[in-house]
């Protein structure tokens, strides 16, 4: 069995466990729409689409681990909304300390070398992710709220290079992020929500990569 069927695997029956029992609330509680027994939302700047046949991104099948955290949140995901403030630190997240250095050198240091590239292209990463401006006390040179999935926000914040400093990121998470996701998931929508900002960026925005 490749690595690849795994993923779908562990897709597939988190949708099975999701389609034994719903709920009547189900497009509330993931913050999308409902259409028969499908589900569609923005998922990783993608139009995504849930049905017990399996995940799509932008109408393409999704068997990878974008898939899995799609399947994860779609079980996962709490009635609460997602509340913004306070923005926390990956490591302020329930047990992220066996996660703190991957999710540094996974979700915030592949973006330092294009902090410029990225502030030229905010809106275009605005847009693709339904994000906006982040909160005004976040500070840094610029920033941007966006979100990977209805219910979880991500808080980039950018600091350019200067004659003192060298250029940097900082990823923050919503208030209750944790309420949707468990802190290992979380840290995977953090690597691949950058990933697919470079994509955006290089101008590369067709299906994102789905390897681990």
């Amino acid at each position: 069995m490749t690595e690849k069927s795994n993923y779908q695997k562990i897709a597939q029956n988190n949708l099975r466990r999701f389609y034994e029992d719903p709920g009547a609330d189900a497009a509330a509680r993931l913050g999308a729409e409902e259409r028969s027994d499908e589900f569609f939302f923005r998922a990783f700047g993608r139009r995504c689409g849930i049905s017990p046949a399996g995940i799509t991104l932008d109408g393409q099948a999704e068997t990878g681990v974008l898939g899995v955290l799609v399947s994860m949140y779609v079980l996962y995901a709490s009635h609460a909304p997602c509340i913004i403030e306070p923005l926390k630190s990956f490591k302020e997240l329930p047990d992220s300390m066996p996660y703190t250095a991957a999710f540094a050198a996974r979700t915030q240091q592949p973006i330092v070398a294009r902090v410029e590239a990225v502030g030229q292209n905010t809106q275009r990463i605005i847009d693709a992710f339904s994000g906006k401006n982040p909160p005004a006390k976040t500070g840094g040179d610029f920033g941007f709220l966006l979100y990977p999935l209805p219910k979880i926000a991500l808080c980039y914040v950018f600091y350019r290079a200067d004659e003192d400093f060298p250029a940097s990121v900082t990823c923050l998470y919503s208030a209750n992020a944790a309420a949707h996701l468990p802190t290992d998931a979380l840290a995977d929508v953090g690597e691949y929500t950058s990933r697919q900002i470079l994509r955006l960026v290089q101008g590369q925005d067709d299906r994102p990569e789905t390897a681990g």
